[in-house]
């Protein structure tokens, strides 16, 4: 589409609009449900879902929802929980940390956590290692893609304590370059969920 001798690409449009609203009403607390983490499932899973399927009429495999290179997916996903967890152990410890995660766990059990968690990181996930990123790399070639894709990612985790929140351009970027080396978003979602939960725990419940 050409506007005032402008040329707009309608899908990357459409889908720069997306990934700006959606997170915003998501901060403004519109509902679906009473839990947080279906909510945002519906929001960046099940919407982008309907997208590709019902208005692109694309396969989901086109936007990394398959198993992919599933032995490279596997060494980065073994590689970067292990990596990851050393570091998260010393950080999730420091108070700033612990207050703000143990507001926010409360009593909830270690298994309600972890599902919880995976619910919702599947739906983070899905949205900027799947759709953002592969649409992205299509029209701006994958190195762009992985960095753009981060950056609404790395907004999302204003609030958070500093240390984390700065840290997420380069989290979402490299949760991006896995998704594409892999071709799959399932391996970064494995490692979020694992972060998520592993600084949850560690934060909320060790002293």
């Amino acid at each position: 589409m050409t506007i005032g001798g402008v040329q707009f690409d309608l899908k990357i449009t459409f889908l720069i609009v997306l990934a700006t609203v959606v997170p915003m009403l998501d901060y403004y607390g519109h509902k679906f449900t009473s839990i947080k983490a279906y909510d945002r499932l519906i929001w960046y899973f099940v919407i982008p879902l309907l997208v590709i399927v019902l208005l692109f009429r694309e396969p989901m495999a086109d936007y990394g929802f398959k198993l992919g290179k599933w032995q490279t997916g596997l060494a980065w996903t073994v590689g970067a929980c292990t990596g990851i967890a050393i570091i998260l152990w010393f950080l999730a410890r420091q108070p700033g940390m612990q207050a703000y995660y143990a507001a926010r766990t409360g009593e909830q059990s270690v298994a309600r956590i972890i599902f919880l968690n995976g619910v919702e990181m599947l739906g983070w996930e899905f949205m900027w290692r799947g759709l953002m990123l592969f649409a992205f790399a299509r029209a701006f070639g994958p190195g762009a893609a992985i960095f753009l894709q981060a950056v609404p990612f790395a907004f999302m985790h204003l609030g958070k304590p500093e240390v984390e929140s700065l840290s997420t351009i380069f989290g979402g970027a490299g949760f991006g370059f896995i998704a594409w080396q892999s071709e799959s978003f399932i391996y970064p979602w494995l490692i979020h969920w694992f972060i998520s939960t592993f600084t949850m725990v560690i934060a909320s419940r060790v002293g």
